[in-house]
């Protein structure tokens, strides 16, 4: 059975088993915010992408609250228990929930409260996030400051400690210069093989949550230009504001990060920090790197040799890929592509299991 706690003047009976946590409902975000704002020493927190808020209550009492949101992107403990490489963890980041706030609230600091809420939590996160965001959670993190708790309420609930952070802090455009207090990093597995499943070669429905991503080291945002650099230009020399290579660059980084079209390209292009713009070798101009806008990603796509294109990202894949134990074949019939003889244009892609890559294209037509 449930402890049971006096409360108050003993007059009030709290049994453990009654407690329920539940997802905040929007006219009560407003509350939920104000009350962590003013309770919780980090401040309260917006919903950015996929978020989601839980309150615990006691009969018709609040008694503490907890937001899960967007796994870090960089986190070196937590990939080193995982075991995966780069080009694995960008694309299942979405598999990782990050427990960003665990407020109690004052007057209900009690024995083995927290634990019981956060095991509530567990219970139901993943049915929640799936109805949701239309995907399931494998494994939940957490970063507790050791100057202010030891992570009591983690450990009792069977959270695995798993190394500490460096100390740096994401901010607007990258991370804090100098490293603060490093903060301890807290893992729970949702199910027994998350390891196994985040690590595989193919991730399989329903834990596939888009299409093949990956994550551009600095040295290779550096050395994508040069691959693209013996390729003709097919503009006119007049008007040109940006090196075809740089152009060429960001249009295959952004595609190897899940962009897909024009615009999803530019707002890439568009969101690169400083020194991100200066590896791709973009313009420098009134005292900033100028990114290549919609209409020149557009232009130079269109006219540039496919040939070229193709060997110069196969360069490479055979630089930069890792060994693919497997490959898939995969054939498209590009849509309103005929050729002179009135048959439609078929490309065919060879993509590595392991790496995520595409190897080559050929565009071909059926024999009349």
């Amino acid at each position: 059975m449930w402890s049971v706690v006096l409360l108050h003047l003993g007059v009030t009976v709290l049994h453990l088993g009654e407690i329920f946590v539940r997802p905040v409902h929007p006219i009560e975000e407003q509350r939920y915010q104000k009350l962590m704002q003013e309770h919780h020493y980090l401040g309260s927190l917006p919903k950015i992408g996929e978020t989601l808020w839980y309150v615990a209550a006691w009969r018709d009492e609040w008694v503490a609250l907890l937001s899960f949101s967007a796994s870090a992107l960089k986190c070196a403990a937590r990939d080193r228990w995982i075991g995966w490489d780069l080009r694995h963890q960008y694309d299942r980041l979405k598999l990782i929930v990050n427990n960003s706030r665990f407020l109690i609230l004052p007057d209900w600091h009690l024995s083995n409260l927290g634990s019981r809420i956060l095991s509530l939590c567990q219970r139901r996160l993943n049915a929640d996030w799936q109805k949701v965001f239309g995907h399931p959670v494998v494994l939940l993190e957490t970063f507790v400051d050791p100057q202010r708790y030891r992570g009591t309420v983690y450990r009792a609930s069977n959270w695995i400690l798993c190394g500490e952070t460096k100390g740096f802090s994401r901010i607007r455009h990258g991370y804090t210069a100098m490293a603060q207090s490093p903060k301890m990093v807290f893992l729970k597995p949702l199910q027994a093989d998350a390891r196994v499943l985040l690590c595989g070669a193919i991730l399989k429905a329903p834990y596939r949550t888009g299409g093949t991503k990956m994550m551009l080291k600095a040295k290779q945002m550096e050395s994508l230009p040069s691959f693209f650099a013996h390729i003709p230009d097919p503009r006119r020399a007049q008007g040109r504001r940006h090196r075809l290579s740089t152009v060429l660059a960001i249009a295959a980084g952004a595609s190897l990060c899940g962009m897909r079209g024009y615009q999803a390209i530019s707002d890439w292009a568009k969101s690169l920090g400083k020194n991100a713009r200066r590896r791709f070798g973009c313009r420098w101009a009134k005292k900033r790197y100028i990114v290549p806008s919609e209409s020149t990603i557009r232009e130079v796509l269109i006219r540039v040799d496919p040939v070229h294109l193709d060997r110069a990202l196969q360069r490479w894949n055979q630089t930069y890929t890792q060994h693919d134990e497997s490959l898939a074949i995969d054939g498209k019939t590009m849509c309103n592509a005929i050729d002179d003889q009135g048959y439609q244009t078929h490309v065919l892609s060879v993509v590595g299991h392991q790496s995520k890559n595409c190897y080559t294209q050929k565009k071909w037509g059926p024999s009349p």
